[in-house]
């Protein structure tokens, strides 16, 4: 007698939207759109964005699922009307490792927090009555993994959201409509009430047993970040993603420094921890202003921009800029002192252009010193966002017997 043949449970099938926001694109759903066992945090929430990006995937090309293999794509966003007062989205983000089975809530998606307003409206999250004819549509988001508010400025066009226009972002191919985005009070706070610079510091010196020892800025602001200085690195800032994503020693390396850089900010206890922490915190450098040719072949001149910054996401150098990161530049750059600062010139500033891989964006930032602390209370730039398809995702019903 033949054994029992194993029950395969059907899929399932959930409401989902799928959203280019800014340089990154991500799988949205709707809270209460999810099953009940995932409207809370924990396996069965994690094995279903897991699933629907396609992971783990060994051989890291995310197949069987809707992610794309890079940090930029494989994202999912969880939106529900705000429990926060004064706001009108919770936002909740997960960076889904693509070869591991985990994913990352420790910090933003900058890049996608400018679809956030759009796709509220679509899910019906937005009260129609505050959607005008024409004009402007202000969104305040509650962006949950960070406890920060995102306010959305969403253009609007015979009653509906604008997604086609002329904004040009480096790093997205096809123009749309821009969506001016506030990051209010992006510094992290701490326990202590004041930790935009974890360390105390402007400037430390970060030991990396292998590496060397570096000066860095480490700084919480948008997202943990630590800037170090691209000569010091043996770059000179004006690399492209083959040039550090091709070399695994140097990959290596910066993993290395992520990790220490990590421990000194009290993100983790143990280095260990850093292998499950791979959102957080980012990594980047930064140098002083030159020519070079972007990704797409345009041509960058040293007078166009006030510097040069390339940032590691997940492992690797990202192909654009992260819009969180974009956040931990402007707010940097506005304090004298910074290997940001100093890199873009020195001096007071409130907004800076800098140049990424993919071309240049300009971010600013208003910065205030008070009672000998620095405190950032805007950081303010502009994303594009596009649904790019709609309906129901579907991934296989096993999924509710995580555990």
């Amino acid at each position: 007698m033949g054994a029992i043949p194993e029950t395969f449970l059907p899929q399932l099938r959930i409401p989902a939207t799928y959203l280019r926001g800014g340089t990154s694109k991500g799988v949205f759903f709707r809270l209460q759109d999810l099953p009940e066992a995932a409207q809370r945090p924990g396996p069965v929430r994690d094995a279903i964005l897991l699933r629907a990006l396609g992971s783990p995937d060994p051989y890291g090309k995310q197949i069987d699922g809707m992610g794309n293999a890079s940090s930029s794509t494989s994202k999912a966003v969880i939106l529900a009307p705000s429990t926060r007062e004064g706001h009108d989205v919770d936002y909740l983000f997960g960076q889904v490792a693509i070869d591991q089975p985990f994913v990352d809530w420790s910090g933003n998606c900058g890049n996608l927090s400018a679809a956030v307003g759009p796709c509220a409206i679509h899910m019906g999250l937005i009260d129609p009555a505050r959607i005008p004819r024409n004009g402007t549509v202000t969104i305040r988001i509650w962006q949950a993994n960070i406890a920060k508010t995102i306010v959305a400025h969403v253009p609007i066009t015979q009653g509906q959201v604008q997604e086609t226009g002329s904004f040009e972002l480096d790093g997205v191919t096809f123009p749309a409509a821009e969506v001016a985005l506030e990051f209010l009070d992006p510094a992290d706070e701490g326990d202590d009430g004041g930790a935009m610079f974890p360390t105390g510091h402007l400037v430390d010196r970060l030991d990396v047993p292998g590496v060397g020892s570096l000066v860095a800025t480490l700084i919480n602001a948008g997202i943990p970040t630590i800037f170090l200085n691209a000569q010091d690195l043996g770059y000179t800032g004006c690399e492209l993603q083959d040039a550090v994503n091709t070399d695994d020693e140097a990959l290596a390396r910066f993993e290395a420094i992520r990790a220490h850089g990590a421990l000194q900010m009290g993100l983790i206890k143990d280095l260990a921890e850093a292998a499950r922490r791979q959102h957080t915190p980012k990594i980047a450098f930064v140098a002083p202003p030159a020519a070079y040719t972007a990704s797409s072949g345009k041509r960058i001149e040293s007078g166009d921009v006030d510097l040069l910054v390339r940032a590691l996401s997940m492992g690797k150098l990202h192909h654009a800029m992260m819009g969180t990161a974009a956040v931990a530049i402007g707010t940097a750059a506005a304090v004298p002192g910074t290997l940001v600062n100093l890199a873009a010139g020195g001096g007071e500033r409130s907004a800076v252009r800098f140049g990424h891989p993919s071309g240049t964006l300009r971010v600013g930032a208003e910065a205030r010193l008070v009672n000998g602390q620095w405190q950032v209370t805007k950081a303010l730039m502009s994303r594009s966002a596009r649904i790019l398809m709609e309906g129901w995702i579907r991934v296989p019903g096993k999924v509710l017997n995580a555990a």
